[in-house]
């Protein structure tokens, strides 16, 4: 069977990075429609005009969404449906960083911009296209009602060094797991598969400044592959668990780091 994947899919953070890289595997791998969203509607644009030129069979969707706006969330689940009938896969990829700080250093604000971002944010997509995927025929025992796929970290499953100060970040990409782990036993008797992916360091704008600067060397000598990850690196991995390939991979914290976390 090969790693293919068909009908609607639902992409946030889709303006650049892993969400971008994941909207153009996708496509090249069989998806026929795309709902693109991002807060970064700008970038959005530049997403879905690559798209256009590389795949002009595939129909795009954009939408500037605040995943941490309940009413914008829904609405973009809505419109989406309106348009292409059903959303068969859902990559919830939006998250930052945040403030570079230790516990006792940060502030309230700083913390719950993290939490509501990448948390929360998360779970408010995840409840809209759960609640999508159950009105859903079922495509079959490999492609069930759809497939949700929540971008963790390897600080979801592990401590960052102690001076890098993302507490929030580690707090947040832990829930992740926690969310994607209890949900994938809730619904996967209902024919919806919920697994997270857990990247490690990769050629983002989040680290591209380090990378150039050569002060992530370090945490690069620790991986065993010696090197940060390309986003279509990460976008594979992605596309493995969206496909009927991995169609019993259910609950899973997928580690694609390169080895760092051994």
């Amino acid at each position: 069977m090969a790693c293919k994947v068909t009908g609607t899919a639902f992409i946030t953070g889709a303006a650049s990075g892993i969400g971008k890289a994941t909207a153009l595997k996708f496509a090249e791998q069989g998806i026929t429609s795309l709902a693109l969203l991002d807060v970064n509607l700008a970038q959005l644009e530049g997403t879905r005009d690559e798209l256009r030129n590389t795949f002009p069979n595939v129909e795009t969707e954009i939408m500037q969404v605040d995943v941490t706006n309940e009413l914008s969330v829904d609405e973009a689940i809505r419109k989406t449906v309106s348009r292409f009938g059903r959303i068969d896969i859902a990559v919830n990829s939006a998250g930052i960083s945040g403030t570079l700080a230790k516990t006792h250093e940060l502030s309230l604000q700083e913390w719950q911009k993290v939490i509501d971002i990448n948390q929360t944010g998360l779970w408010l997509c995840q409840r809209g296209v759960i609640q999508q995927m159950l009105t859903q025929e079922s495509r079959g025992v490999r492609e069930g009602r759809g497939v949700i796929i929540n971008l963790s970290s390897m600080y979801g499953i592990a401590a960052p060094p102690a001076n890098f100060g993302i507490i929030p970040y580690t707090a947040a990409k832990h829930a992740v797991v926690g969310i994607t782990r209890l949900d994938a036993k809730t619904y996967g008797k209902d024919g919806i598969r919920i697994n997270a992916i857990c990247p490690g360091y990769v050629d983002t704008p989040i680290i591209r400044a380090g990378i150039e600067s050569g002060s992530m060397n370090s945490e690069f000598e620790k991986t065993p592959l010696g090197r940060p990850a390309d986003p279509e690196e990460i976008a594979d991995s992605i596309l493995y668990l969206a496909s009927p390939m991995s169609s019993f991979v259910c609950g899973t914290a997928l580690v694609v780091d390169g080895g760092y976390t051994l």
